[in-house]
């Protein structure tokens, strides 16, 4: 395995953060100690890794509640924007769509403005998953919230605003 620590940004490791293989929190130099990109990474792992166990008493993995909760909210939904939202490959996404399509929880037809790219809805059975999901995360953050003081919740927002603010990115759009 590569040290990337020591070694210099190169077109292919570069080639790797946009393309996703490499966390950019990685590659960074031991001497730079991150304060911010380290700890907002381990957390979403281990949020990632929570939610995996227990979204798996309902039969989903992390990825596919996300997909449902956020086509239930913002669907029907073209798959460009679910592959920006979730950050996932497009084969990925297909595979996903192809076992969550055959299970019921989503349906995919063809999008009316362009007739080339399917456009994913939610069904019923999908719907009932979401619930189940929303009481899940809804427990998690309370759980989270109880130990945080007011303080520490409205700096956490504080510091995803900057984030928002400092990279002008908008996931839901191109």
């Amino acid at each position: 395995m590569t040290n990337l620590s020591r070694t210099p940004l190169t077109s292919t490791v570069a080639e790797g953060f946009t393309r996703g293989y490499i966390s950019p929190i990685v590659a960074h130099p031991k001497s730079y100690k991150s304060w911010l990109l380290s700890p907002l990474h381990k957390a979403e792992r281990q949020v990632s890794i929570h939610m995996e166990t227990q979204l798996k008493d309902i039969g989903v993995s992390a990825p596919e509640g996300h997909l449902l909760s956020y086509v239930a909210r913002y669907g029907p939904s073209a798959v460009g924007e679910l592959l920006r939202v979730l950050g996932t490959r497009r084969t990925t996404m297909t595979s996903m769509l192809d076992r969550m399509e055959q299970r019921g929880l989503v349906d995919r037809s063809i999008n009316a403005e362009d007739r080339r790219s399917f456009m994913v809805g939610i069904t019923p059975a999908g719907l009932e998953i979401v619930d189940r999901c929303g009481k899940i995360l809804e427990g998690f953050e309370k759980k989270v919230g109880r130990l945080l003081s007011r303080a520490a919740s409205d700096g956490l927002q504080e510091v995803f605003s900057v984030i928002d603010t400092v990279t002008q990115v908008d996931v839901r759009r191109k």
